[in-house]
């Protein structure tokens, strides 16, 4: 079960599954727009593209569910798995790393004639 744990909180199986389901309610809002849009042109032009009567109504529609669907992700999916992967994985303390302190101990040893080797 800890390898398990360790796959679905280290990968980005979780990131990938958002950006499929955003991705998917957001193409909805461009197709909804685009049929809005072109309802808004000319009689002519418009019968290439769509004769829908309550286009913008179903472009807001599909907008309010974008944003509906994007909130409950982002509660129920992005906040727990970003607290469980902190959990779990912590991020390491802000600082510097300890080769870098241990490069600049041996730099200022080399300065002050401390480290000078004897030949």
């Amino acid at each position: 079960m800890g390898g398990f744990k360790s796959f679905v909180l280290r990968g980005n199986l979780v990131d990938l599954a958002v950006a499929v389901i955003i991705a998917t309610s957001f193409g909805l809002v461009v197709t909804t727009f685009t049929n809005w849009l072109t309802a808004q042109l000319p009689p002519s032009a418009s019968d290439y593209f769509t004769n829908e009567e309550n286009s913008f109504g179903a472009f807001m529609n599909a907008v309010i569910a974008f944003l509906m669907l994007a909130a409950i992700v982002y509660f129920l999916v992005v906040l727990p798995y970003t607290k469980a992967k902190e959990k779990y994985f912590p991020s390491p303390a802000p600082g510097t790393p300890e080769d870098t302190v241990l490069l600049r101990e041996i730099r200022d040893a080399l300065v002050t004639g401390r480290g000078t080797p004897t030949v």
